[in-house]
């Protein structure tokens, strides 16, 4: 889950043969599906015939793939699809990682190497099981169950990876690609090692999920002696006040994407800063700790299914300049609201049956991509039939087109799935009137 990236057509075409990956294993290491991944793609290049193509990708590759193929395609959503149409787009870039993923036995002992050292530092450790594998560029990184799945054509890449055919949409892949993450195998994979050792597979809000990434990186750094890569670390550091009063704006949010698994596009022109922001708050309290292997401990072990244990957690070190009470309050009065109805009446007793649209109006501007309605306490029987809902273009109302019953009570909650433009949730609304006969 470290720099998890979400993007959708990809590439593969490559000329000419290697030698194949070994099959062999460092421990529970599996490297296998690397190289059966080499041989499916070598038949596809032999044929122009798509239904071909699907076979052979299926029958040398989906169809014969490790637990950990399938639970990083289940993960990540990768379709088989997505692979052929990768296989013929981007032929640069895969001729130039062929080499760099075959290499993947000689990495797996680096990486076993890191993870004996995390072992080392915390002997409660369960034991998981690593995967190389092929993706279609959404994850370098990430974990299902006791699995870490290791998408190699993103963390192989390299400064030598030609990028020049992706797109300005993929653009961070390059910058990836030249910070060399090949070299930062080991490190990588300590961070998803140590996502199998938490007690949930992700967290409910921004702050438990920054944590929840930002700890990883911590004890990877820990483990490994070797500096984070990641460039949000790096200017975390450089400006931490500054993150960190942005943060709290947004901090109780459940919507994580303006911090976490994100492009470039906010003030810092800087991704994954929610990363940062978890790892200075687990870096302040091991320093601070008197017993160190008990911090690492309560780090690693942290029970991110419980808000309140987060939330003591965040208390006790001490990062924030003011109790976490005080910026939940200054969140929820700042989260938007309905502010106004246009067409329709709040409680009206004789709306007419014949409206087919009505306007709901927000104290600020909020994101078109999304929102969010449901049914009130009455049920589904209660609930309107709705056609579309609009966005106006500055984001400050929604157009509601419903289909409405004579003589009957309509109910209908317009939830927190609708958000502002800093991804802060609505304070839902409940809408209810009745029609006249």
């Amino acid at each position: 889950m470290r720099a998890l990236f979400l993007l959708s057509i990809l590439t593969l075409l490559v000329f000419g043969c290697d030698a194949p990956t070994s099959t062999t294993t460092t421990d529970n290491i599996v490297t296998s599906d690397i190289s059966n991944f080499w041989q499916a793609y070598d038949k596809i290049q032999s044929t122009t015939d798509t239904s071909l193509q699907m076979q052979y990708l299926k029958s040398h590759f989906l169809d014969i793939g490790t637990p950990g193929l399938k639970a990083i395609m289940e993960a990540r959503r990768y379709q088989p699809q997505e692979y052929l149409d990768a296989i013929n787009n981007y032929p640069l870039y895969w001729n130039s990682i062929r080499a760099n993923t075959n290499s993947a036995d000689k990495y797996a002992q680096e990486i076993q190497q890191g993870i004996n050292q995390f072992k080392k530092i915390y002997p409660d450790y369960r034991q998981a099981k690593l995967y190389f594998e092929i993706g279609v560029f959404r994850t370098p990184g990430t974990t299902m169950d006791s699995m870490v799945l290791i998408g190699a054509e993103l963390a192989m890449s390299d400064e030598n990876t030609n990028t020049s055919e992706l797109p300005e949409s993929m653009s961070h892949l390059k910058d990836y690609a030249k910070l060399n993450p090949i070299n930062d195998m080991a490190f990588l994979n300590v961070h998803e090692y140590v996502h199998t050792q938490q007690n949930a597979p992700w967290a409910y809000d921004l702050l438990s999920q920054s944590i929840f990434e930002g700890s990883a990186e911590f004890v990877a750094e820990l483990a490994t002696n070797q500096a984070s890569i990641q460039s949000a670390i790096t200017y975390g550091k450089a400006n931490n006040d500054l993150v960190r009063e942005k943060f709290v704006q947004e901090m109780f949010s459940p919507w994580i994407y303006h911090w976490i698994w994100n492009d470039t596009n906010n003030e810092f022109n800087t991704r994954d800063l929610g990363y940062y922001m978890g790892y200075a708050i687990v870096k302040k309290y091991y320093d601070d700790a008197a017993d160190k292997k008990l911090a690492l401990k309560e780090i690693i072990e942290l029970d991110y299914t419980d808000p309140a244990s987060v939330e003591a957690f965040v208390e006790n070190t001490g990062y924030f300049p003011q109790p976490l009470a005080i910026y939940k309050e200054q969140f929820e009065s700042n989260r938007p609201t309905v502010s106004g109805l246009k067409e329709i009446t709040q409680n009206d007793q004789e709306t007419s049956p014949d409206l087919s649209t009505f306007e709901v109006q927000f104290s600020e501007p909020m994101d078109p991509r999304f929102r969010s309605t449901d049914l009130g306490e009455l049920g589904e029987e209660h609930f309107p039939k709705i056609d579309s809902i609009t966005f106006a273009d500055d984001g400050l109302s929604a157009r509601y087109y419903v289909q409405l019953k004579p003589n009957t009570t309509y109910e209908m909650v317009i939830e927190s799935g609708y958000r502002s433009e800093r991804a802060i949730p609505l304070v839902p609304y409940t809408l209810k009137f009745s029609t006249s006969n």
